[in-house]
Parts: structure tokens; C-alpha cells; sequence
């Protein structure tokens, strides 16, 4: 059974033919050939694959000339591209990631390659911090740590994504606008962001319509909008003056189901589904859920009813990445997930008397209104100078305000607590005696996380070990976006905490 190519696949093989034809050196008109039909197949409303099946003539599709099309009814038919395979048995296919480095564009990617070998992004980086670029003509010292630069300001880009809390409202606002609109059937953000990542790369909406030209034109002119970056008939893709890219597919409500499904993601939990449905005899894209036998095509008016017909429960979005929730889903035990109303109160919360923005009563009363049954006020430890720890004299202090608020606010209980720097040293910033006068203790590493594995998981144990010690607090110690994870032994970890019922 041939694969059937999804228009976004199609589309990255062009775009990729482009950029290694330009490092060759090929005919610019040819490039542009091929960058032109995959922005366009990009943009398509229908599925290629199925014009192709149907016999209609690709060249009809703006943007596709005899080439273009014939090399794709060479990938469907065949399932392979014979000029894709010579080109990259000529030019190596990890270029395309080079030329992605702002200062680097196709003669400097070729002299890379062919006079130093380089061929990937960590091989110029290394290149470039070893001084080895300044070996190729025309290249100084300054232009290799413009490059070295370019790199790193590249990987921060990829890696350093938005918090979901930066990402979250703003397309809360973006999906408020095209709710109002007329025309618009059904509007949802897909995924990562659906899938509640704890960072966000870009932002993914779709509509279901039978108009899409005034929500295309409403998208472009959202006020957080800094530049269109392409616009489409049914795609249209925008930068927000935060940064964040934005992706808005607009499609017919017929196909609502299997778009929805297929743009949330994640990649990984869509190759399973996709499986399943070609071991039930279907093929399956973002378009329909296609039989194989006579090629007729099923179309969902929502995600439900799709799972279900492959034989499986609805998989929540936050589930969906590839960690047996297929085979759970098939055998019905899919877990329950949390909801607001399972919360019943907050144990890790910092208030002014340390480095907290709100007063003991202020976040009192809004634990109170959330429904909360209980908050426990957990201010830093003595040694995190920097956070304005508290010492035992002042948690003592904190324990007659904590008392008077709880007075005045008898509908919820408040708790005195603590966070505890686990110091450097491996010792506990709090003797047992003042740690049994708290009603809950919070252990937590902020310094020295890079530290030797030994000597971090060393740490975190002395904590766990603790009789007092209830809860370790951020045990990776990663800042999202800005920290990478200390080196802990995390099976050893959590074993401890097990055994000794610390959470």
C-alpha cells in the first residue's frame, strides 16, 4: 500500500528541492519554480493526493506547471521521487537546516560543505567557536562571530518557546474575534498549545466556514498583528508583535472532525492513529478517513465521532502524545483528568514576607473565592538572601498574622509552611525543632544545580529522608525556556519519595 502524502509533506519536499537546487547553483527561475508550487500546495484547499487519484490535470493548480506535477503523480504512484534522490546523492539534505542561519546564505553554505565538510548546523557551530570558518575566502573574525552568533541566537529561538501562559490569553483574544464573526461556524486553537504544552512554538487556529475570504482579512488585521508573513484562500500565517507565529487554516465544516484531529497533534500520537486506520482498512489525513476498498471518503462533524469509529474512547488533547493512550483508549481505561474543581488548595505559595507579589490575607481571600478549603503560606528559607528568607524568628512572627487573618476568614483553613533550601553543602537550611513547629515543609534545591549527579540526588535524598519533609519542591530545578534540568537521578528519586510517602 502507497503512502498517502499529506499537502504540508509535499509542500516541505518541494521547498527542500528549492534550497538544495540554490546551493547547487541550479537556474534561479527553476528555484523559484519549486518555492512557488510549495507555498501554493501549502495553501491548497483540497487534498493533491486526491485530485491526483481522480485523475484531474494538477497543472490546473496555480503555481504547477508539467514538472511539478509530474514529479508528484511520480511520489504518489510510486511512493518515491527518483530526482529527490539523486539531488541529495549530490548535495546533502541537513544544508537546508544551514541555511536557516540568517548570515548564511547558498555560495557560503556550499563553500561550507565542500571545503571543510560541514553539512549541519552543530558542525558550523563547532566550527565557528574552534575559529575554523576563517579559513573559507572572504571570511574574518567578525563575520565567523556573526555567524556564531546567528547560531545561537537561532537555537534560542527554537528552543527558547513561550511559556503557556504567554501564549494562552493571547490566543483566548485571537479566538474571541473570530468567534464573532458571522461566518465563522466553529473556531478552535490546535496544537500544541490544545495539547497544553508547557511551552508553545507557534499558534494554530481553525476555522469551519463556508466564506473564509472576510475571517482571512479579519485575522490579518488583529491589532497584536506586527507582519503578515503569508496569506492564502484558506491558510493564512501572521507574526504577533510578541513573537509568536500564527498559523490560521480555514475549512469546510464537513471536514471539522478529521482537521481538528489532525492539527492538534501531537505528530507521534497521529503516525499511531493513522496505523490503526490502515490496519482497519482506512487511510486517514487531515481531509477524511478515506476507505481503501472503493475509496470512499467519511467525513466527522467532530473528534468524537472519529475515535469511535476506529474502535476507541475519545482521547482528551492533553493525552495525546504517544504514551500508550491508544491502546488505553481501545481498552477503556483512560484516565480521569484533573479539573478546576478537583483543587482543593495550594501548598507552594509565596507571599510579601518573602519574594510574593500579595499579603497573606489578599491571597487568602482569593484561595476563598477559587473554593479553595485550604492554603498553606510557604515563604523561602534564611540562606536565600536574594529571595528574603525568612529565619525561625520570623516564622514566628508570620505565625501571629497568619493566625489573625485566619480569624477573619474562617471559611477557609490557612497553613504556616515553609520552602527550605536544600544548601549547597547537602544540609537542610532549618534544624528539625523549627520545622516541627510548621504544619507543612517544602524542600527545594536552588543552588548548586550544577552540580555532579551524585552530589545533586545526594542532596534531595538528605531532604526526602527528613521526617518533617512533606513535599520536594521543583525537583528538576529547569526554568522553562531559560534553565535546562540539574543532572538528578530521578529513579532514585522518586523510589525515596515513595517509601517515605513524601510528595
Amino acid at each position: 500500500m502507497m503512502p498517502r502524502y499529506t499537502n504540508q509533506e509535499v509542500a516541505k519536499l518541494f521547498a527542500d528541492i528549492g534550497d538544495l537546487l540554490e546551493i547547487k547553483g541550479e537556474n534561479r527561475f527553476k528555484i523559484l519554480a519549486y518555492r512557488k508550487a510549495a507555498d501554493n500546495i501549502a495553501g491548497l484547499g483540497q487534498d493533491l493526493f486526491d485530485l491526483w487519484e481522480s485523475g484531474q490535470d494538477l497543472r490546473k493548480i496555480e503555481g504547477i506547471g508539467q514538472a511539478i506535477a509530474d514529479k508528484s503523480a511520480e511520489l504518489f504512484s510510486t511512493g518515491r521521487l527518483e530526482f529527490w534522490e539523486k539531488l541529495t546523492a549530490e548535495v546533502p539534505v541537513s544544508l537546508v537546516e544551514v541555511l536557516n542561519i540568517p548570515d548564511v546564505g547558498p555560495k557560503l553554505a556550499k563553500s561550507m560543505w565542500q571545503e571543510l565538510g560541514l553539512t549541519t548546523v552543530a558542525e558550523v557551530k563547532a566550527a565557528a567557536q574552534a575559529g575554523r570558518l576563517q579559513t573559507l575566502p572572504r571570511m574574518g573574525a567578525k563575520s565567523e562571530a556573526r555567524i556564531l552568533a546567528s547560531i545561537e541566537a537561532l537555537e534560542r529561538r527554537e528552543t527558547g518557546r513561550v511559556h503557556l501562559g504567554i501564549a494562552w490569553p493571547l490566543a483566548r483574544q485571537v479566538m474571541a474575534v473570530l468567534d464573532n464573526l458571522p461566518d465563522a461556524l466553529k473556531v478552535e486553537v490546535a496544537g500544541s498549545l490544545r495539547r497544553m504544552r508547557e511551552t508553545i512554538g507557534d499558534l494554530d487556529f481553525l476555522v469551519a466556514t463556508e466564506n473564509p475570504r472576510p475571517i482571512m482579512a479579519a485575522f490579518k488585521d488583529l491589532a497584536d498583528v506586527q507582519e503578515v508573513i503569508a496569506a492564502g484562500e484558506t491558510k493564512t500565517s501572521v507574526r504577533f508583535k510578541n513573537g509568536l507565529q500564527a498559523d490560521l487554516r480555514c475549512l469546510e465544516p464537513s471536514r471539522w472532525g478529521t482537521a481538528l484531529q489532525y492539527f492538534t497533534g501531537s505528530q507521534a500520537h497521529n503516525v499511531k492513529v493513522r496505523e490503526l486506520a490502515q490496519k482497519q482498512g482506512y487511510s486517514l489525513n487531515e481531509y477524511a478517513l478515506t476507505r481503501e476498498s472503493d475509496g470512499e471518503k467519511l467525513m466527522f462533524d467532530n473528534e468524537v465521532e472519529l475515535y469511535e469509529f476506529l474502535g476507541m474512547d475519545y482521547i482528551p488533547p492533553l493525552l495525546r502524545e504517544d504514551r500508550g493512550e491508544i491502546k488505553a483508549a481501545q481498552n477503556h481505561t483512560l484516565p480521569a483528568l484533573l479539573k478546576v474543581g478537583d483543587i482543593k488548595g495550594e501548598v507552594h505559595c509565596h507571599s510579601t514576607w518573602s519574594d510574593g507579589a500579595d499579603s497573606i490575607e489578599a491571597m487568602a481571600r482569593a484561595a476563598l473565592a477559587r473554593g479553595y478549603e485550604y492554603l498553606v503560606i510557604s515563604d523561602h528559607s534564611q540562606s536565600l538572601g536574594i529571595a528574603n528568607g525568612l529565619t525561625p524568628e520570623r516564622l514566628r512572627q508570620q505565625r501571629r498574622e497568619i493566625d489573625e487573618v485566619q480569624a477573619r476568614l474562617p471559611g477557609i483553613r490557612l497553613l504556616q509552611g515553609t520552602e527550605m533550601e536544600i544548601k549547597a553543602d547537602g544540609t537542610l537550611d532549618f534544624a528539625d525543632e523549627v520545622l516541627a513547629e510548621l504544619d507543612f515543609v517544602v524542600a527545594s534545591v536552588h543552588t548548586g544545580l550544577r552540580q555532579d549527579r551524585e552530589t545533586l540526588t545526594r542532596r534531595t535524598l538528605a531532604a526526602i529522608n527528613n521526617p518533617y519533609v512533606h513535599l520536594i519542591g521543583h525537583p528538576s530545578g529547569r526554568l522553562l525556556t531559560q534553565r535546562e534540568a540539574g543532572d538528578f537521578d530521578m529513579e532514585a528519586i522518586m523510589q525515596a519519595a515513595a517509601a517515605t510517602g513524601t510528595a
